[in-house]
């Protein structure tokens, strides 16, 4: 809330920040090492041998604070004045370049860590008929007093009421002598201290992980959402109240004398449902978007062309990865499935988010339902096409179903709405023995198709089949023809309407609700699609394959090549981890640089999201088109003073490919 209050931001990458201020203090604790986030460049500066607990607290703290001030700096004030998707996906820049830093530069990757000592005592307290830890406790009297003085600071003081003046109205600040930055930078500081001292203290409760704690930003979310991201007593009422029900949970699962849940329902996955109720019943009761300020000046949103002969380009391009197929080895074969199955996934964020205008976060989720569903249908002996059309159905009905409350909001808003989704489907559902088999994973049955074997594995140097190659670019080649067509067509007009202007739109006749719908029912079926593939080209599918890291990498890898284009779609493809491009890095490197490709991801995304929010094809078109227009200009008379002469030029290249 401190960030939103002080810049209009909503910071998805702030439990990250915590986790990185969080590991700093245990390393601190285990070493006496301060890791600064900046790989590759020695970022291990010894302080002491074994801190106390007091200083390693300070330092850590000190750490949060510098991290909460560049972020601010570096990040979001260049895009404060954005299109809400270039600061989503700027946070989730963030989010995934501190994640990849915490998860290389602090042993063991993937592990949950818990540290030596406690910093809050835990010794059992009966109250009201039960017994609690002192540290729940202490926790929750801590938020009250934090929220009770931050009322009082933003209500009562000159600096809060000059914070909320710059937040309501960054040209009326500084007409009244108010400085944004400064108040801001302030505030992102103390956001920074206040969320690594959150999980610093509550590691001894439920550890620290790379993976999962990042994602705790999620009930942070729904508690904010509840208090309007600007009622601190609302916010921390609702914070405690989710917590509340998610320990609730826990103890009726564990309880032996109550009855027991079903052993196939996850109970992390109903503990992420509860911020998920509150965030969904707050956007559906409410309505609207989140709140924005008035800025200095505003960015168009990148340019979203027609796609242009996808009959001769589309074709041709599955030509080249077919003949890669044909005469290269296993490592080529695979590089170019995995390639074909994420395009199916990159392409689906393209049509949801470049061609519609709403952000999801869930993409990844849809893929991992119709992963585990082709398997399903597969065992149960249904015919290869029919199991994957089925799989893509099941997916576009969840897509349907995600995207209702599409239908009252759109930008931030729904990308907070989103990403509580795909963590509570990743949790309830994909980790499900009765869809995934649990934690475990389970295996495909072999495919075939009309007779024909087109399974995926093979011995030796005959393994990723060509095959089975053949049958993922057929499947991707067919999509994008459909997308392109579609994208050219009425309903394809439609989501433009609707993502550049929902009222004129609506004036103009377009079923605005109806549109959102349509948008997140085919971007959930080529995700499902995504999902087939990844389930038919792996020994065993489980969970951790969707995991919803994967999805904010996949809208970065997206809005980085050009999210509001096929040509976008390709590129982020090939970028993916075990993709051509990274095939490549590492057969010339010798291997080990695909580790680094979601570090390196997310601060290519935050200097597109800056600098070019068109992504790389869009930077590549408008080049183009200035070529073109310098030719041209040679042949034709300047227009009007003032007028560049290739503009008619350039303002073709905003509508075609």
């Amino acid at each position: 809330m401190l960030c939103f209050r002080s810049s209009g931001v909503v910071n998805f990458a702030y439990a990250a920040m915590g986790t990185y201020v969080a590991y700093t203090f245990l390393e601190l604790r285990r070493t006496g090492e301060l890791v600064l986030p900046l790989l590759g460049l020695a970022p291990r500066v010894p302080l002491v041998d074994r801190p106390t607990v007091p200083t390693a607290l300070v330092v850590a703290l000190v750490v949060g604070a510098v991290v909460g001030a560049a972020v601010y700096w570096l990040v979001f004030r260049p895009v404060r004045d954005a299109p809400a998707l270039a600061r989503v996906v700027a946070s989730l820049g963030i989010l995934v370049y501190l994640q990849e830093s915490v998860r290389l530069s602090f042993p063991p990757p993937g592990a949950t860590v818990t540290p030596p000592s406690s910093i809050l005592p835990e010794d059992p307290i009966r109250l009201v008929g039960t017994t609690v830890s002192a540290n729940r406790l202490i926790l929750a009297a801590a938020a009250v007093v934090v929220a009770v003085v931050l009322g009082v600071i933003y209500r009562r003081t000159r600096f809060g009421l000059a914070t909320r003046a710059a937040a309501d109205d960054e040209v009326g600040a500084l007409l009244s002598g108010v400085n944004p930055d400064r108040a801001a930078v302030v505030n992102w500081m103390v956001a920074g201290v206040l969320g690594g001292a959150a999980v610093i203290a509550i590691e001894p409760i439920t550890g620290v992980n790379d993976t999962t704690t990042p994602l705790l930003v999620v009930p942070a979310l729904a508690a904010a959402l509840v208090g309007g991201l600007t009622s601190f007593g609302l916010a921390t009422v609702a914070g405690l109240a989710i917590g509340a029900t998610q320990s609730l949970i826990l103890g009726v699962a564990v309880d032996t004398g109550t009855p027991s849940l079903p052993g196939w329902l996850p109970i992390t996955g109903l503990q992420q449902l509860v911020p998920v109720v509150v965030i969904v019943a707050v956007v559906w009761r409410r309505g609207g978007a989140l709140p924005t300020r008035a800025s200095l000046r505003t960015r168009s949103l990148p340019l979203t062309p027609a796609p242009r002969h996808p009959g001769w380009w589309v074709p041709a391009v599955a030509a080249v990865a077919v003949l890669l197929l044909a005469t290269g080895n296993a490592g080529l074969r695979q590089a170019v499935i995995v390639t074909g199955g994420y395009a199916l996934l990159t392409l689906s964020v393209v049509v949801v988010t470049g061609y519609s205008g709403q952000i999801s976060l869930a993409q990844l989720a849809f893929a991992g339902v119709g992963g585990f569903s082709v398997i399903r249908l597969l065992e149960a002996q249904v015919p290869l096409i029919v199991a994957v059309l089925v799989a893509a159905g099941v997916a576009t009905v969840l897509g349907v179903v995600v995207g209702l409350p599409a239908t009252r909001v759109r930008g931030m808003t729904l990308a907070v709405a989103t990403l509580a989704m795909a963590v509570a489907i990743e949790e309830l559902v994909l980790r499900s023995t009765a869809l995934s088999g649990g934690a475990a994973g389970i295996p495909a049955p072999r495919p075939s198709l009309f007779g024909l074997d087109v399974g995926v594995f093979a011995v030796g140097a005959d393994n990723f089949r060509v095959a089975f190659g053949v049958f993922v670019v057929v499947v991707v080649a067919l999509a994008y023809l459909v997308v392109a067509n579609l994208r050219r067509g009425a309903l394809g007009q439609r989501w433009v309407a609707v993502r550049g202007n929902e009222r004129a739109a609506a004036a103009a006749g377009v079923n605005v609700g109806a549109t959102k719908l349509s948008a997140f029912a085919v971007s959930a079926f080529l995700a499902g699609l995504s999902g087939v593939v990844v389930a038919l080209s792996v020994p065993t599918l489980s969970p951790p394959s969707f995991a919803v890291l994967g999805a904010l990498v996949a809208v970065a890898l997206t809005y980085l090549s050009g999210v509001a284009s096929l040509a976008g779609a390709v590129l982020a493809a090939t970028l993916a981890r075990g993709g051509l491009a990274t095939a490549a890095v590492d057969t010339a490197t010798g291997g080990g640089a695909g580790d680094y490709v979601f570090a390196l991801t997310g601060v290519a995304l935050v200097v597109v999201a800056i600098a070019a929010p068109d992504g790389v094809v869009g930077v590549v078109r408008r080049a183009a088109a200035r070529v073109t227009a310098g030719r041209q200009s040679d042949e034709v008379a300047p227009g009007p003073p003032g007028e560049h002469p290739g503009a008619a030029v350039v303002a073709r290249g905003g509508t075609q490919a």
